[in-house]
């Protein structure tokens, strides 16, 4: 049986109509939104999950958490993150 390539844009249109869905999304927004930044500021780097580790003196799972927004990291993580990967940490906060 050949399964059909569904892009993940199709999918969120699809998943998005559900009230249900959008309530759960829209809860873990800024975790989906940090663990977007810890992607991207690894690619600007040029690192794999492995190496950004060692720089940070941590594990590759550990990454991976971040990544995943399984995880709710610290500020001294984040700072390590930063330095890891020749970023800037800058947080704020915003009128809601």
């Amino acid at each position: 049986m050949t399964s059909k390539f569904i892009p993940v844009e199709e999918s969120f249109a699809e998943w998005s109509k559900d009230p249900a869905y959008r309530e759960a999304y829209a809860a873990l927004e800024e975790e989906f939104a940090l663990a977007q930044q810890v992607i991207e500021a690894r690619a600007r780097a040029g690192l794999t999950q492995a190496e950004l580790a060692e720089r940070m003196g941590t594990s590759q799972s550990a990454v991976a958490r971040l990544e995943s927004g399984k995880s709710r990291p610290s500020v001294a993580t984040l700072e390590k993150l930063a330095l890891a990967t020749g970023s800037r940490l800058r947080i704020a906060l915003e009128a809601a």
